[in-house]
Parts: structure tokens; C-alpha cells; sequence
């Protein structure tokens, strides 16, 4: 049972398009499918730490609303981001917000991440757990990677 399910997280894995091409008047503009990015990453974790479907049902949720929290809480910061990095010569006073904003989204998310790992404790047994972070950042590693590769493959065309 639990290899079907894992053939079937690669299926949609390899056949899901990571990202969408869209045309606006001659010009590609690339959109982010976050649907496609979310079965993605669940069917990485999944094989990754070799879940049951049990633990998946169980786990990936919670994953999914950890990711959640942690970009609600960095919008503000990559806002303050985007806006200083269009202005040709900030503020002292805005250089510190955005600073400060940052850092505190650090803070954020450590303590998200802390109170996460107390719920994934009731879920999935330490082993599986001690390779979940690894997990994410090599699927965020390999989705980057995808990602350039179809920038260039765009560019060549």
C-alpha cells in the first residue's frame, strides 16, 4: 500500500508543471502555480521520509500550515524589501525598519517552527522528523534548480 501511494506522489510529481507560462501581449510573464508547488513538496516529503498514507494525511497539514504562517508572517519584511530596493537613495530611517522587520520575522518563524515540532511529535515518530528538515531544504534546493533551468530553456527559445 504504502509503495502505491509513493508511485503515485512521483507520478503527480513528474508529470505536474512547476511553473506556468503566461502570454500578456507578446510577453511571458511567469506565474507561480502554488497549487503545483504544494503537491510537489508533499509528494518529496512524503517519499523522503518514507511516510505511511496514514502519516501523510496526518503530517503533510500540518506542514502545509506551518508554510502558511511563516510567509504570512515575512510578507511584511519582503514588502519593506521590494520598496526600499526601488528607491534610488533610502531613508536611514527606512533601511532600519526593513532591518528590523527581517529580523523579527526570524524571530517568527523560529518560534512557529518550535511550536510545529511540538504538534509533529504527535504524528510522526522521531526518526522520520530528524529527516524532515533536511527534506525541505533539499526539495527547496532542487525546486530552485528546476527553476533556473526552465528561466534558461525560456531564454533560449
Amino acid at each position: 500500500m504504502n509503495k502505491i501511494f509513493i508511485i503515485t506522489f512521483a507520478i503527480v510529481l513528474i508529470l505536474s508543471p512547476l511553473e506556468l507560462n503566461a502570454q500578456d501581449k507578446g510577453k511571458s510573464d511567469k506565474v507561480f502555480d502554488k497549487e503545483s508547488f504544494v503537491i510537489k513538496r508533499s509528494a518529496f516529503i512524503t517519499a523522503e521520509l518514507s511516510l505511511t498514507p496514514e502519516e501523510a494525511a496526518a503530517f503533510m497539514p500540518l506542514c502545509e500550515e506551518l508554510q502558511q504562517k511563516k510567509y504570512e508572517a515575512g510578507f511584511k519584511c519582503r514588502k519593506l524589501s521590494r520598496e526600499i530596493k526601488s528607491k534610488k537613495n533610502p531613508t536611514e530611517s527606512e533601511c532600519t525598519e526593513v532591518i528590523d522587520e527581517c529580523l523579527g520575522v526570524g524571530i517568527k518563524e523560529a518560534t512557529l517552527e518550535k511550536e510545529y515540532y511540538e504538534k509533529f511529535k504527535k504524528v510522526l515518530p522521531a526518526g522520520k522528523l530528524c529527516k524532515y528538515r533536511d527534506a525541505e531544504h533539499k526539495f527547496a534546493r532542487e525546486f530552485m534548480k528546476n527553476d533556473r533551468e526552465n528561466d534558461r530553456r525560456n531564454k533560449e527559445r
